[in-house]
């Protein structure tokens, strides 16, 4: 078995189970080797995870109402009659699963499948009859259905697919399409939906079923299947050819969970969490359309050998209207150890007239070269390794303080962080790990002696996870250092991946704790300075998914406090509220971020009148170009026409924006900047506190 203490796993896996699995023409049926298999997954569910589990009628009706919602989530394809006759399911659900009894819900599946194969058929019929919208009347579609009771009779779900269509059709002729261009790209969506569903499995139908089973106790424990199985591995080795994304499905859409550190989609900077996918290319030939498409085609679309390139046609994640897209092009390449390691700079902040260095080290990810490590080699590269290079480097050159840069840190290995705790304090505990029975496994740093116990600080966001929180937590339970940005993603839970006859199943095993014996699961570690942030924690973070388990404390233990810092954040937010305030990037963030909160809140439905619907779309992006350009303005660089534009656009070497090695944009720049600012506040007030200890 082999642990897991990884966002990008996690979120890799749980991208390849909740994916809505279409049907076959004929009738499918379970295997006897998934029938065996079922009830290994549900003993292993009773006997092996984490939480306490009861198999009552209460989670045959939350397995149940999953796998409704994992088939049909915006309730447009069956009707009330035909989930009646598996009403049984909906208090036997456990029972079917612990006996291997599968037909049933096999056949709702089915019956989902028909009503899909129908509609599919049927607007196929209509383009072939040609459209006839007006696009004049005052209809609108409502966006999310996934509170909406179920039809009764078809005549409801006709209507609701007559305005899809229209909808559909519409968001095309926005984009300047034609009628038979717009005729054309509908069929080609309609009959990509038709054919997959022709060529689906009865493995596709198992790993849906137990989709539904294993994600409604919690996101990170799940089935894969024989073939997932070997991607999954593959992913892991990191020798996939890819760009470098970890995607996931988001109802009829496919979007960026996270990109991989040091990837070729981050090193392009034109993918950002939470965008959707919505056509992918090869580079040349035609777009494919891929919105209904099956998370697992989508990805084999993307995949491809390094050095080709892969065209996506994307609508960015603050866009609010589907119409939003913009192609951008990646080429493919494997992530390699040095992409991702971690690498210091020095910057200068001016204070009344004079320069002063802090220190900033990025750290990607979590890394060892576990096969240098094994056979025993000297100069292995590891994250502890390479950052206590970079800090001896920063001491030489005399900086102040030093920041650690853990955004967009998805983990890795645990070792790692323990190892990396110990270059800033002199030995001590880590991190509590409980498993299901209530044991608790102490880590730590074993190691006397501390590299580096000058000022320090850790910069995080909703995308720095797992041993990025263990980390954190710890240096501020420690009060070794100030944690500064946005609450992290809480993903406190350790995943074991076990064999089954049929398969493996990943299941959640223990829970992470930090020394002060608060839980890292779901709240994640909230910074002793908060920043702005445009990632919607609705959207991406533990507490944005279903069932993701809750938030506990357990004992602390005995450890040494190195430093108060609590004592003067006061100061130091005031501080750093008047700098933001005087800090066009800040400003942007702090408005932007409210702005695409009150749009997510207000665009519950779109029109289906053209000219409304464009008033609608250009005064929402009217607000979004006006903050771009007010920052902008400040800040002394040439305004922008159109707000898509600030997607693509790279920011002017100014002082304020001064580019680093990864060329950062000016907004991601400001994060480190204030960093080092408060950080030399700090370092200010701790140096004025000894000073008045002296005296």
């Amino acid at each position: 078995m082999s642990l897991f203490a990884t966002l990008s796993r996690s979120v890799a896996l749980a991208v390849m189970l909740v994916v809505t699995s279409p049907a076959a023409f004929a009738q499918l049926e379970p295997t006897d080797e998934q029938r065996q298999a079922a009830v290994e997954i549900a003993d292993s569910l009773r006997y092996g995870h984490y939480a306490d589990i009861t198999f009552d009628e209460a989670w045959s009706q939350d397995a149940f109402q999953r796998y409704l919602d994992i088939l049909d989530g915006q309730r447009a394809y069956l009707l009330r009659s035909d989930i009646e006759p598996y009403r049984h399911l909906e208090t036997g659900m456990a029972d079917a699963l612990f006996n291997g009894e599968l037909d049933d819900a096999f056949n709702l599946y089915n019956a989902f499948s028909e009503r899909q194969r129908a509609r599919l058929e049927s607007l196929l019929a209509q383009l072939d009859e040609g459209l006839d919208f007006d696009f004049e009347s005052n209809e609108r579609l409502e966006i999310d259905r996934e509170e909406s009771p179920w039809a009764s009779r078809q005549s409801e779900l006709d209507e609701l697919w007559r305005k899809r269509l229209k909808n559909d059709a519409l968001t095309l002729a926005l984009t300047d399409q034609d009628s038979e261009q717009i005729e054309d790209n509908l069929r080609q969506r309609y009959e990509g939906q038709l054919t997959r569903l022709e060529q689906t499995e009865s493995e596709d139908v198992f790993g849906v079923l137990m989709a539904a089973v294993t994600s409604s106790i919690d996101p990170h424990t799940g089935y894969l299947s024989p073939r997932q199985g070997e991607s999954f591995d593959i992913q892991m080795s990191l020798s996939l050819e890819g760009i470098g994304a970890l995607l996931q499905s988001d109802g009829e859409y496919v979007k960026v969970s996270s990109l991989v550190p040091g990837g070729p989609a981050e090193r392009a900077g034109v993918l950002e969490p939470a965008d959707r996918i919505i056509a992918v290319g090869q580079e040349e030939g035609e777009m494919v359309n891929v919105v209904g498409m099956r998370l697992d085609n989508v990805v084999d679309l993307i995949r491809g050998p390094k050095g080709s390139v892969v065209r996506l046609d994307v609508v960015p994640a603050q866009a609010v209207d589907m119409t939003r897209s913009q192609t951008v092009e990646i080429t493919r390449d494997t992530v390699s150890l040095e992409d991702q390691a971690a690498h210091g700079e020095v910057i200068e902040v001016e204070r009344d007239g004079e320069p002063h260095r802090l220190g900033v080290i990025n750290i990607p990810t979590f890394y060892v070269d576990f096969d240098a490590w094994q056979a025993g080699e000297e100069e292995y590269r590891s994250t502890t390794r390479d950052v206590a290079k970079e800090v001896e480097r920063l001491k030489e050159e005399g900086v102040e303080g030093i920041v650690l840069d853990l955004r967009n840190n998805g983990g890795g290995a645990l070792q790692e962080a323990n190892s990396l705790i110990g270059l800033f304090i002199d030995r001590g505990p880590t991190v509590q790990v409980r498993d299901a029975q209530g044991r608790i496994q102490l880590y730590g740093d074993s190691e006397a002696g501390t590299l580096y116990d000058g000022p320090l600080g850790v910069l995080v966001n909703r995308l720095s996870a797992s041993a990025s929180e263990i980390f954190a937590g710890a240096i501020q339970d420690y009060g070794r250092g100030l944690v500064l940005g946005t609450p992290t993603f809480g993903k406190g839970t350790v995943q074991t991946l076990n064999d089954l006859s049929h398969g493996q199943i990943k299941l959640t095993r223990a829970k992470f704790y930090r020394i002060s014996g608060d839980s890292t699961q779901n709240r994640g570690v909230e910074p002793d300075i908060n920043f702005p942030s445009l990632i919607d924690p609705e959207r991406i973070g533990e507490s944005s998914l279903d069932n993701a388990l809750a938030w506990d404390t357990v004992q602390n233990v005995q450890y040494r406090r190195y430093g108060e810092p609590e004592t003067v954040l006061d100061k130091l937010i005031a501080q750093h509220d008047t700098r933001a305030q005087d800090n066009a990037n800040f400003r942007y963030l702090e408005r932007q971020s409210t702005l695409a909160r009150q749009l997510r809140e207000q665009h519950t439905s779109v029109s289906l009148n053209r000219e409304q619907r464009k008033r609608e779309m250009e005064a929402q992006e009217a607000e979004q170009l006006s903050l771009e350009n007010q920052r902008r303005r400040a800040l002394g660089l040439e305004e922008l026409d159109e707000w898509m534009d600030a997607r693509m656009d790279e920011p002017d070497d100014t002082e304020e924006t001064d580019s680093t090695e990864d060329d950062a944009t000016a907004v991601d720049r400001a994060y480190v900047l204030e960093s080092a600012e408060i950080l030399l506040d700090y370092a200010h007030l701790q140096e004025t506190r000894r000073l008045a200890a002296k005296r």
